[in-house]
């Protein structure tokens, strides 16, 4: 699915992911230092809301402008000291262009992309880490495919583990976590590329990839 398409589905419906956050990135960020952070692919911005509201200073980056537009409707309702924090961009995650300072923490959640697009987006949000920055990867891993539900039924854009690793295998982080989670479904969370709408009923299980990097303090 290119931009347009992603604008025809933001379009279709109100808040397509909702407002609360991934459970993953809950699990894995509460409690971290805040800092500078960079969300890829933030949709409408529920995962960058929530960073913010937790002291961090975070661009939301996307290449459908609707969702970018449902991200300033719901920054607009936020608190000051909360809107305040929160930047939004439009663009491609295989373009960007870091700044110099790089950020303490680049999130990319459920950027579901052919595995070519996939290793440049991931390796270009790898290197827009600062030093001892986290770069933390969440989307739906291959084997949902067999023992999960929702999500893109397309083999060509689901990932493992292995496979971030490998696409960043050259870099110089430190593997803090990669694992495959088991994420309880009832509407939570979509996907960015592929088909699929990432929902099912309550009780069931989707299997989720599940990659946590760190870039060496120099």
């Amino acid at each position: 699915m290119d931009s347009r398409d992603w604008d025809d589905r933001y379009a279709a419906s109100e808040l397509v992911w909702g407002t609360a956050p991934n459970q993953w990135v809950v699990r894995e960020l509460t409690g971290h230092a805040s800092g500078h952070a960079l969300d890829l692919a933030a949709g409408e911005g529920r995962n960058a809301i929530w960073l913010a509201a937790r002291g961090w200073e975070v661009t939301g980056l996307d290449f459908s402008a609707v969702a970018l537009e449902r991200a300033e409707r719901l920054t607009a309702d936020l608190p000051d000291e909360v809107a305040d924090r929160l930047t939004w961009r439009h663009g491609d995650a295989r373009a960007l262009e870091a700044p110099a300072a790089g950020y303490d923490l680049v999130l990319v959640a459920y950027l579901q992309l052919p595995a070519g697009d996939r290793r440049t987006a991931l390796r270009r949000a790898a290197r827009a880490l600062a030093p001892g920055g986290t770069l933390l990867v969440v989307g739906h891993d291959l084997s949902n495919l067999t023992e999960g539900v929702g999500g893109p039924q397309d083999p060509a854009v689901l990932f493992t583990p292995e496979d971030v690793l490998a696409d960043l295998a050259d870099l110089g982080l430190h593997t803090v976590r990669a694992e495959r989670v088991h994420r309880t479904v009832g509407g939570e969370p979509g996907h960015k590329g592929g088909g699929g709408d990432g929902r099912g009923g309550g009780g069931r299980v989707a299997v989720d990839a599940l990659v946590r990097l760190e870039r060496p303090a120099d």
